[in-house]
């Protein structure tokens, strides 16, 4: 789903962002909810970039990466959490490109993003390159996504990864009954 955001573009940098777990629903410029295989999502885009609710399926997980004044914490390379019986990856990569690269790529992820039915893309008035982009998805019973966050007055590209699933016992790890565990299975790959 492709929007325009009804709201003025700041000139904020990549190097704004933050991340933060947990937080409460902030106010979305657009939403959209979807149902994967029985589990609740809904993506958000906020005038500072986005947010990512699941439902207490997954442990209720809320993450935000956005500019957000005060914020402590920096937008980090990669986060692994256990909480409970979930597990939580995250990973962020920064790219600086030119700009026929820069605009051949905010091309690519604009008609990939808006074209996909668990997509959401949100541009910003005064610069067709300036988005917020979410593609979600369910995989082997987690619930993976990425995130596009352009900076064309900079040339930046800001891309996020997340795994959101079951926690997956350590090889050897003993259940509750004194058992061992078997090795995890290796994992698959999604959202290339």
């Amino acid at each position: 789903m492709l929007t325009t955001l009804k709201t003025a573009y700041t000139d904020t940098r990549a190097g704004d962002l933050a991340w933060v777990l947990g937080r409460e629903p902030l106010p979305a410029l657009a939403s959209l909810d979807l149902e994967l295989s029985g589990a609740h999502v809904q993506l958000r885009l906020l005038g500072a970039s986005h947010q990512v609710l699941l439902d207490e399926e997954y442990g209720g997980c809320s993450e935000t990466v956005a500019c957000m004044p005060g914020s402590s914490t920096p937008l980090p390379l990669g986060v692994a959490k256990r909480f409970g019986e979930w597990e939580y990856e995250f990973a962020a990569r920064v790219e600086k490109l030119s700009g026929g690269s820069f605009a051949g790529r905010a091309q690519e992820l604009l008609a990939l993003v808006a074209d996909h039915p668990n997509g959401l893309v949100g541009t910003f008035p005064g610069d067709p390159y300036a988005f917020t982009a979410l593609l979600v998805q369910r995989f082997e019973g987690q619930v993976h996504w990425r995130t596009w966050h352009s900076y064309p007055q900079e040339g930046r590209m800001v891309a996020t990864r997340t795994r959101v699933g079951a926690r997956v016992p350590d090889a050897g790890e003993r259940s509750p009954d004194g058992a061992r565990r078997p090795a995890a299975p290796p994992r698959g790959r999604a959202l290339a």
